[in-house]
C-alpha cells in the first residue's frame, strides 16, 4: 500500500533572475492563502490541489468552518500602533521634513528603541534614498543621530524600477538579510515609469506590485511620496495622484504643516490594522528629528484573554512545552469552551498569543486526528 507523506504547500525563496514566484501569479491566489497559513497536505492531496488551480474555471471559496480551522502565520507589527506588514504610503509637500521622519523611523525599527513610546520590532533596514547622495545622507544622519552607528541599517541611493528588476533587487536583499522587516522607498516617483497622465488603474497597480513584494517577503514596504498644492479638509484627499495609490496601501500617513516656517507638524495614520490616529510633532532645531507632543486618539488597546492568560500559567520555564489533542487541552486548562471552539479560539489568536504570551502554537493535522503543540518562545 503507498504510503503519502504531509506536506507543507512550498514557500518558495524570492526568485532573483526575473521570473514570478508561484505566489505572485494572480490566477494562484488559492496558492498565496495556504502559502500564508500552516496547512498540511498529503501529496496525493497537493497533487490534487495543483490541478485545481490550474483550471481556469476553478474559482477558489472557503467555508467559514474552514477558515476557522485554518491557522495563519503571525505577522507582528514593526512598531506597534503605527506600521505592520504590508504597503503603506508616507505622504507630505516637499521639504516638509518627510525624509527625516523616514531616517527617524529606519534607525529606531533598526536600533530596536521605542519610536514616541510605540514599541519596536527589531530587525534589518533598507533605506532606498533615490532622492539623495551619499554625502547629503551622512551629513543628515550625524546631526540626526550623532555618532552611534546602526549596524542593522543599509542605504541605496540608486535602484531599478518596478517591473524592471526593482523586486528581484529587493527579494536578493532580503534573501541575504532574512531578518528584514522594513524597507523605505523615498520616493514612489523613482521607482516607477514615467507617464504623461497616470489613471487610476496605473496608480492601484503601482501600489498593488509594492503590496505584494511586502507579502511575499513578509516586511514593511513605507513608500514615501507628495501631495498636490491644493489643501482639503480630508488630508488624504491631498495625495499626488488618483485615490488608486491609497486603494491597494495597507494604510497610509500624511505629515503637513499649517505653515511651512513652523516647527510643528501633524501626521494623520490609517491603516487596515490599526485605528486612525493623529499624531502631533515638534521638530527639534538641534537636531531636526520629530518628537512627539500629543496623541489625540490614544491607541485601543485588546481586552484581556481569559484563555491566553490560562495558557500563559500552563507552560513554565519548568515546563516549557506542552502537547496533546483539543480535549485535553481543554481538561488541562478546565476551559469551558467545547473542544472544537477552543481550537477556532486559538487558530484565530495564535499570533497574540505568541506576541503577548511568547508561547508559539502548531495545530498539526493527521489521519488519526488534530494535535495542538505549545511551546515558549526562545
Amino acid at each position: 500500500m503507498q504510503t503519502h507523506e504531509k506536506m507543507t504547500v512550498p514557500n518558495p525563496p524570492a526568485p532573483t533572475d526575473g521570473e514570478q514566484s508561484f505566489r505572485n501569479d494572480a490566477t494562484n491566489s488559492i496558492a498565496q492563502f495556504v502559502e500564508n497559513c500552516n496547512t498540511e497536505f498529503s501529496e496525493e492531496d497537493y497533487d490534487s490541489f495543483l490541478s485545481r488551480i490550474q483550471d481556469p474555471s476553478y474559482l477558489p471559496t472557503m467555508s467559514m468552518q474552514e477558515l476557522y480551522s485554518t491557522t495563519f502565520a503571525g505577522r507582528p507589527p514593526v512598531i506597534d500602533g503605527l506600521l505592520h506588514t504590508g504597503a503603506y504610503l508616507l505622504v507630505g509637500a516637499p521639504k516638509v521634513g518627510k525624509s527625516f521622519l523616514v531616517a527617524q523611523i529606519a534607525n529606531h525599527v533598526s536600533t530596536g528603541q521605542p519610536l514616541w513610546g510605540y514599541p519596536v520590532r527589531q530587525g534589518t533596514v533598507l533605506y532606498l534614498a533615490l532622492e539623495d547622495d551619499y554625502q547629503r545622507l551622512q551629513s543628515r544622519l550625524f546631526r540626526m543621530f550623532g555618532s552611534d552607528t546602526a549596524e542593522k541599517l543599509h542605504f541605496a541611493i540608486a535602484s531599478k524600477q518596478l517591473g524592471k528588476g526593482l523586486a528581484e533587487q529587493l527579494n536578493q536583499f532580503v534573501q541575504k538579510h532574512p531578518d528584514t522587516c522594513l524597507v523605505i522607498i523615498d520616493t514612489l516617483q523613482r521607482v516607477r515609469e514615467s507617464a504623461d497622465t497616470y489613471s487610476y488603474a496605473n496608480d492601484y497597480d503601482a501600489t498593488g506590485q509594492l503590496k505584494r513584494l511586502a507579502e511575499t517577503n513578509g516586511i514593511c514596504l513605507l513608500i514615501v511620496h507628495h501631495t498636490r498644492k491644493q489643501m482639503a479638509d480630508d488630508k488624504f484627499e491631498m495625495v499626488s495622484g488618483t485615490n488608486g495609490l491609497f486603494g491597494a496601501a495597507d494604510g497610509g500617513m500624511v505629515l503637513y504643516k499649517q505653515k511651512r516656517t513652523d516647527d510643528k507638524a501633524v501626521l494623520e495614520i490609517v491603516g487596515r490594522d490599526q485605528q486612525d490616529q493623529r499624531l502631533y510633532l515638534s521638530r527639534n532645531q538641534q537636531t531636526l528629528a520629530w518628537e512627539l507632543i500629543e496623541a489625540e486618539t490614544e491607541l485601543w488597546k485588546e481586552p484581556p484573554d481569559p484563555l491566553l492568560e490560562k495558557l500563559s500559567v500552563l507552560l513554565t520555564p519548568e515546563r516549557p512545552s506542552w502537547s496533546g489533542s483539543a480535549t485535553e487541552l481543554r481538561e488541562a486548562l478546565g476551559a469551558e469552551e467545547a473542544a472544537n471552539a477552543l481550537t477556532y479560539h486559538l487558530n484565530v489568536r495564535q499570533s497574540r498569543l505568541l506576541n503577548d504570551c511568547g508561547i508559539r502554537y502548531q495545530n498539526q493535522h493527521t489521519r488519526s486526528g488534530s494535535r495542538i503543540t505549545l511551546t515558549l518562545a526562545t
